[in-house]
């Protein structure tokens, strides 16, 4: 499948995009974990968090569908039973590792595996806390690289320092913890996204703060609760970035999930200069607002600050896109944990960048753009990785002749109606050539 995009000038109107995909897969694991019933409203539905509600039911649980809302009968961690088959976690890095973390604790076997991109990406980093709490990890490298087998079972509380700000490091540690004897405690060097932390407590489980350490007593079990899923920043991100590089845009994009670790795309459009205003809305375990962005002047180029970083890790190949559209030079450094994703982020963001004409250089860690130059049109390819895809898509809105965005179906694992979105703001733009 591919994407022919023709620039037809200004976006508008508002928008709502599906749910987000950090949540949704959290929401699924506190059902599987939890005791009594858990309603998850308005989650994704994609690929990705298809699988990961797959594996639940994989565990023995009653999960029911309707409309808008998944329905998970819980029956605590005792209830769960081991599965009969391997888990196959598709192209989701978050609902293998969040998985394995359940399924430590667990005194059963539990082999996962996934799609050819999922494979190549890194599980020592969960490998090596779950063995210090006592579970058998193996797999392809030592436990590196799926297929991953987990045997659980009769774990201990640990003091972990992650090498890496990782969400989910943090929510595997966390969740195994839960099934721990004693205490557990997980220190990172920057703070990663906390949704895992908000929903625990919304369960009703306890976890402190201990200067740099998050501290969580084992043995207890998150009740049933409710979950909406507000709208997902790293889904909206693309329409504002668009709306912000297409002159006389207009774009509202409705009730989005503004958790404060999750808005460093919003920040870099503020300090590149975007005209935008953010209306809260009511929200609960997770803060949520109306986001409107204004195509008016040309943005500037910034150093993005090191501490962003990690709350903006999957906006990254779209910061490059702002890059190459704004004034002047911007800087993006301490960023390697994009190498590891479904494609080396960094590498690709660079060829797409260079394919559109821009002038790009590739770091170890990063990337320098120096913006301002006119966009080429394509053919532009995704490398088979979702964001990638997205990202040339809004870049190709710039540029002054049509392009071909090529192997879109990736995009399916996130975000299935981003074509139908796009094509809503600005009538005509896109084309899907093939099945979508």
């Amino acid at each position: 499948m591919s994407w022919k995009i023709t620039p037809t000038g200004p976006l508008k109107g508002d928008i709502l995009v599906p749910g987000d995909k950090s949540i949704t897969h959290r929401a699924y694991l506190l059902g599987a974990l939890g005791e009594g019933l858990t309603l998850v409203t308005d989650p994704l539905r994609a690929e990705d968090t298809d699988d990961t509600l797959k594996a639940v039911r994989g565990l023995g649980l009653e999960v029911e569908e309707e409309g808008n809302t998944v329905k998970i009968h819980g029956l605590g961690p005792e209830g769960l039973s081991e599965p009969e088959d391997l888990l196959d976690m598709g192209n989701s890095g978050t609902g293998v590792r969040l998985m394995a973390g359940l399924m430590a604790s667990r005194p059963f076997l539990t082999v996962f595996t996934g799609d050819s991109s999922l494979r190549k990406r890194p599980m020592g980093r969960i490998a090596k806390p779950l063995r210090m709490m006592g579970a058998f990890i193996d797999g392809r490298a030592d436990g590196n690289l799926l297929p991953l087998v987990v045997r659980g079972g009769n774990l201990k509380g640990i003091d972990y320092v992650s090498p890496v700000a990782s969400a989910q490091v943090k929510s595997c540690v966390l969740i195994a913890g839960l099934g721990a004897e004693g205490v557990t405690r997980f220190s990172e060097p920057s703070v990663s996204r906390d949704h895992t932390e908000r929903m625990l407590k919304g369960a009703g489980v306890h976890i402190g703060r201990e200067g740099h350490w998050l501290v969580l007593e084992g043995g207890q079990i998150p009740r049933g609760a409710v979950v909406r899923v507000p709208g997902d920043i790293s889904s909206a991100a693309f329409f504002l970035a668009a709306a912000a590089i297409v002159e006389g845009s207009d774009v509202t994009v409705k009730n989005v999930g503004v958790n404060p670790t999750r808005i460093g795309v919003l920040e870099v459009l503020r300090a590149m200069g975007a005209v935008m205003e953010i209306s809260p809305v009511s929200g609960e375990v997770e803060p949520a607002a109306d986001i409107r962005v204004r195509g008016v002047g040309k943005l500037k180029g910034i150093r993005v600050p090191d501490e962003w970083i990690p709350s903006i890790i999957d906006e990254l190949p779209l910061v490059g896109v702002l890059a190459a559209c704004a004034e002047g030079e911007t800087i993006i450094s301490g960023a390697g944990e994009l190498r590891v994703k479904e494609s080396d982020r960094i590498t690709s963001t660079v060829e797409m960048l260079t394919r559109a004409g821009a002038d790009v250089s590739e770091e170890r860690d990063g990337f320098t753009v120096k913006g301002g130059f006119p966009v080429r049109g394509g053919p532009y390819a995704s490398q088979g990785d979702h964001r990638i895809a997205m990202s040339s898509a809004v870049l190709a809105l710039a540029a002054a002749e049509r392009s071909e965005i090529n192997d879109t179906a990736c995009v399916r694992t996130s975000f299935p109606d981003f074509p139908v979105l796009l094509g809503k703001l600005c009538e005509g733009a896109v084309r899907v050539v093939g099945k979508h």
